[in-house]
């Protein structure tokens, strides 16, 4: 009698909570308005732009005031925490990898914030080589990568701080672990490619006017660092004169050549080479244009084997002759096929790896081109990995999908044999659930596939709390992988939905440039009609219907939201691209130009865009589902202030009482590099905001 007293007090208690019109902190509007072709368009929250400033400070701590006390209030918060905790909590291990006398591999022992890097030497001694853990008291440091030189005597390690893209790179001794120089800095979206053991290539862009969090950053250039030699004395190497967006550049194995790639966009590249075995050699162009993607993955001395999309939309390897590298004297090596390739290089081999219907294949072939073997994978899902040295006939590759645990494997180059080489003892039964993988159409006959996740049983009534996650942008393909919160979320009787939608790459180009620029709507309405398919055949309904997405996924949800707000019950805009008109103004933006164009490019694309950005298209009298944006104060790839704005729209045009909060971390970026804590206690709130949203009181299980 007295639980189901306490039951019903609580149930009353929380729709209370949901119910009653909560009080955000009062969002000031300022009188800014801009002119885009004769049309006036008001941007009354542009002050939440400038990071720097006290008043945004405020409102962000008032902001996280409100969410944090509404979070607290959820009746099974702590309990979703203690069960993820749970899970969570289980030994990690990477693959591992060799250089000079010692086996290198990552390690977390469960809960630890970052993962360690550890080593072995040839007589199996372990150690801690580097520990994040001490880069930081909050753990908000994380180690970025870790390049070694060719002897793998020194080694050259990246660090970010409160999960800035922006990076520091140290140089150490590998063998004493004794620090060489002091500290690059001011690096940003950049590798380490090591030229033998003198010095290393790196990129990077002038530090910026304003805020290093938000102000433009556009002209990238590729930098040479010689060890023993001061920051300042490095030498441009390319990007001074040619101004690119992005610049990248790496050394073949053998060190004779540097490769160069620069783009203006995140999609297509030129392609540059210089021989490095002839001093002051000329860098020879290969590639002059940005409408073809392409990378030199390998060389046998001076044959180049170059990956590509030029008349091959999923994708092709070619050889070529360094000595005459343009396109037109490209031959095949493999050939493109039906399927997108992404290729891989080890142990003297190539292995194609293809997406078929979003899941892998992976074939392997000799250097003459020639089919090795299909390889044979542990089952239906997405394998990683297959890469290392050309001497190295050990290879290692991953495998997961959305019910197993990623798992790695020892693979042998010559025979074709691999077997388990690390399984987690993590506490989840994968034979309790299925993974089932759908056909729906979109809204002009499309076929769209959707993999469909949960706990083997469910029964389709219209009543499970589902969260239906996409992407759909930049070429990025959604393959099925394993997440410890999804699984605490599907043992809660919960469904796990992702469809492959246009704009993403899991069909090539052609289905990439189906969601871009004026196209952009399809990915919306292929969204919209997996959120209508999962309704029609029960496995929920709008009562029970949570969507999810980051970054562009975030622009994907608010989008989704504002078009169709009766369609879900609770909206995750995570991260997200939110304001179409400016997004190009802040950092790297002006790169998304070939997915979104610009509000500047014309009439009609300016008219595009204002039509389903998020923040312009927020209306008043409307009933929007409960929303939780979020984001990192210190997310400088896509700036907070799009989450700020969109926040602050939905809190003052909002009709009825479902909440709309902004949940922002502090010290936090775009996502890479957030520690274990912060991560588990983000998924926690997510999933309580979720559930107590469509009306439980306690958890569904």
């Amino acid at each position: 009698m007295k639980n189901t007293i306490l039951i019903m007090a609580l149930a009353t208690s929380m729709v209370s909570l949901g119910q009653t019109q909560l009080k955000y902190p009062k969002t000031q509007k300022g009188e800014v308005i801009d002119v885009y072709f004769d049309t006036n368009v008001a941007d009354p929250y542009r002050w939440l732009e400038d990071d720097r400033s006290i008043e945004t400070g405020n409102w962000v701590k008032a902001q996280n005031e409100v969410t944090y006390d509404y979070l607290s209030k959820i009746p099974f918060r702590n309990d979703l925490k203690s069960r993820l905790e749970q899970l969570w909590n289980y030994e990690k291990i990477s693959a591992p990898f060799k250089e000079g006398s010692f086996t290198y591999y990552y390690k977390n022992n469960g809960l630890q914030n970052q993962s360690v890097l550890y080593r072995k030497d040839a007589k199996g001694v372990e150690s801690v080589f580097l520990d994040p853990n001490t880069f930081s008291k909050d753990g908000t440091s994380s180690l970025g990568g870790v390049n070694f030189s060719e002897d793998g005597s020194i080694v050259a390690y990246s660090i970010s701080e409160g999960g800035s893209d922006w990076r520091s790179v140290i140089v150490m001794d590998a063998i004493s672990k004794k620090i060489l120089e002091p500290t690059l800095v001011d690096i940003k979206f950049s590798g380490v490619s090591w030229k033998g053991n003198e010095g290393f290539y790196y990129s990077s862009y002038d530090k910026p006017n304003g805020s290093e969090l938000s102000a433009k950053t556009d002209q990238h250039k590729l930098y040479y660092h010689k060890l023993g030699t001061s920051q300042k004395e490095d030498k441009v190497v390319f990007g001074l004169e040619q101004k690119r967006r992005y610049v990248g550049g790496y050394v073949t194995e053998d060190n004779r050549f540097l490769i160069i790639s620069a783009a203006n966009s995140t999609y297509g590249n030129e392609l540059y080479i210089q021989d490095l075995t002839k001093p002051n050699s000329p860098i020879i162009t290969i590639v002059d244009n940005f409408n073809t993607s392409n990378s030199i993955i390998e060389n046998e001395g001076s044959k180049l084997f170059i990956e590509t999309d030029w008349n091959a939309p999923n994708g092709r390897i070619v050889t070529v002759d360094f000595s005459n590298p343009k396109p037109e004297n490209w031959k095949d090596f493999i050939a493109e096929t039906e399927n997108v390739l992404s290729p891989s290089t080890g142990g003297g081999y190539f292995f194609a790896h293809y997406m078929k219907d979003a899941v892998s294949v992976v074939k392997q072939y000799d250097y003459q081109g020639k089919l090795v073997r299909e390889i044979k994978l542990p089952g239906v899902g997405t394998a990683g990995g297959f890469g290392g040295k050309k001497k190295e006939k050990t290879l290692y590759f991953s495998f997961t999908n959305y019910i197993t645990p990623g798992s790695t494997y020892s693979f042998d180059a010559d025979s074709g044999l691999s077997k388990v080489y690390e399984t987690p003892k993590i506490d989840f039964k994968s034979s309790d659930y299925e993974s089932k993988q759908i056909f729906y159409t979109s809204k002009d006959g499309t076929k769209i596939p959707m993999i469909i996740t949960y706990k083997k049983g469910l029964k389709l009534n219209g009543k499970n709390p589902t969260i239906l996650y996409a992407y759909g942008g930049f070429n990025v393909s959604i393959t099925p992988s394993f997440s410890i919160a999804n699984a605490v979320w599907m043992e809660n009787g919960g469904v796990y939905a992702v469809p492959n939608i246009r704009g993403g790459g899991e069909y090539g180009k052609k289905w990439h440039d189906a969601g871009t620029k004026m196209q952009k709507q399809n990915v919306f309405d292929d969204f919209i009609a997996a959120a209508e398919y999962l309704i029609a055949q029960k496995y929920t309904s709008s009562d029970f219907l949570a969507i999810r997405g980051g970054s562009n996924g975030g622009l994907l949800v608010g989008a989704t939201m504002t078009q169709r707000p009766d369609l879900m019950k609770v909206a995750i805009p995570a991260v997200g691209v939110m304001d179409m008109l400016r997004y190009h103004t802040f950092t790297a933006g002006a790169g998304w130009a070939y997915d979104y164009g610009t509000a500047q490019d014309s009439k009609e694309m300016f008219n595009y865009l204002k039509g389903y950005s998020p923040v312009h298209n927020v209306k008043p009298g409307v009933k929007y589902p409960a929303t939780m944006v979020t984001t990192g104060d210190h997310d400088d790839r896509v700036v907070p202030a799009h989450s700020f704005k969109f926040a602050a729209e939905l809190q003052d045009k909002q009709a009825g009482n479902n909440p709309t909060l902004i949940r922002i971390d502090i010290n936090a970026g775009h996502g890479a590099g957030k520690s274990v804590a912060a991560t588990i206690q983000e998924n926690v709130d997510i999933q309580a905001f979720i559930l107590f949203n469509m009306g439980f009181t306690q958890l569904p299980k």
